[in-house]
Order: C-alpha cells, then structure tokens, then sequence
C-alpha cells in the first residue's frame, strides 16, 4: 500500500513539467494519492493533472489572491470531502543585485512565494481544523539559509526566509489541531529554472561546492515532501528538511 492512499492531495504551481511541483504531485500519486495540481493556466494544469493517471484534477488558481485560493479550496472540498496535504510549492525567483530590486520586483517575488503560501494556507486550514488532521509542506530554499543562490536575488532570499519563519509559527498555532506544518529546503536541483543558464564551467564550480558531487533531482524533494505529508512523519512539526548534497554542512 502507498505512503499516501486514500489521501487527498493539493500542490501549487505544479504544471512545469520538470519542476518541482510536478514530480511532488507524480510522486504522491504513485503513493496513492489523488492530487490537485493549482497553477496559473486552466489547461496546463489539466493537462498536468491528466499525466497522474485517471482521478486527478487541474485547476487554475492564482496564489497571490485570497478569493482564488478559497475558490480552489472549496470546489476541491465540494468534489473530495477533504484535503488531507497540502505543498505550497509555488514560486518565482529573479537574479538580481541588492540594488537593482524595484519595487515591482520586490512585491512580485514576496506575493508568490510568502503571500501566496499563507493564502494558500488559510484556504484550507478550516478544512484541516474540522477534521483535527492535515499536513502542510511549505517550499523554501538554501537560498533562505545561506543569504543567496544561484538564480535568486536577495528579495528571493527574505521571501523564502518568511517562509521558513511561517511555517514555524503556523507549526506551533495549528499543533493542538493535528494539523502538521513543515518546509523542504532545496538546494541546487536541475530544473527548467536551471536548464541551460549555466556553462560548463559554472557548473564544475557549483558541484564543487556540494560535496555529493552532483545536482539534485526534482524527484529527490519530491521524496521528501512525501515523507513530509504521509504518517512517517506524524511527530513532524516545525521542522526544515535540506534536500541540498551537503552543500550547507556546518
């Protein structure tokens, strides 16, 4: 029997087909989930939930507002009964310079990937509070961590801090509910947000620094989003995983 069967599942930003989310959502599904897949195109989302097999559903939604995220919550609510997960894995990145963020830029990162977690979140607490049962996992990054990455600029830093910052916090409010609140932090994964920016040599200075020797995978956070969201982890609360090759070792 899978880690998650019979278990209702949500995941944001999951139609990009080698991201994150994605494979999270493909995962789930293998474990016997039926997965939503949320994401800004109606069709994408269709089209990403129809690659999970027969069951599983693709809605559009837009994280940065509250109302959309009700509306997902409660057309998924009406056709399932109950969210059991829900990864918060939506998110944006920009590679600029501390000097170079504009405002536009700096409200554009924070909405997606802080904003949009806790909208996203609210929708579905009630939900969780009615039946004393739920997980959330929230996607933050080594960039959070360290205090930059590869791709994103200083506001990608703080926005995935808040995350780190709120998933504690809803960890410590939501525990006497039984509902689970954690974060995967991702280091460096080949994704399409990756693929083809780097050359040759900006890759050997990457993997020098992770002493696994290589890029992570997006299957390998996937697995811990799974752990995350499934029983395994049911004295889980508060905590953040590295899912980075060591590349943060202290």
């Amino acid at each position: 029997m899978g880690l998650l069967e019979g278990k209702f599942a949500v995941v944001t930003g999951a139609a990009s087909p080698r991201g994150l989310g994605k494979a999270t959502a493909q995962l789930f599904a293998e474990h016997g989930a039926t997965v939503a897949i949320l994401d800004l195109d109606a069709d994408q989302a269709r089209a990403a939930a129809a690659d999970l097999g027969e069951g599983h559903v693709g809605l559009a939604c837009d994280v940065t507002d509250l109302d959309a995220c009700r509306r997902a919550a409660d057309a998924l609510l009406q056709r399932w009964g109950r969210i059991d997960v829900l990864v918060n894995n939506a998110g944006i990145t920009q590679p600029l310079k501390v000097m170079d963020i504009a405002p536009g830029n700096y409200d554009a990162v924070l909405d997606v990937n802080l904003r949009g977690t806790l909208y996203m979140s609210q929708a579905v607490i009630p939900a969780m509070r009615e039946r004393k049962a739920g997980s959330i996992v929230n996607l933050s990054s080594v960039s959070a961590q360290r205090g930059g990455g590869i791709f994103g600029g200083p506001h990608y830093s703080a926005a995935k801090a808040g995350v780190l910052g709120l998933t504690k916090a809803m960890a410590r409010e939501l525990a006497p509910q039984n509902i689970r609140v954690n974060a995967v932090c991702p280091g460096f994964i080949a994704t399409d947000i990756t693929a083809g920016k780097l050359t040759p040599e900006m890759m050997d200075g990457i993997l020098a620094g992770i002493p696994m020797g290589r890029a992570g995978e997006a299957r390998d956070v996937a697995g811990c989003c799974l752990f995350l969201a499934s029983d395994l982890a049911s004295y889980c609360t508060g905590t953040e995983v590295d899912v980075n090759g060591g590349s943060l070792i202290h």
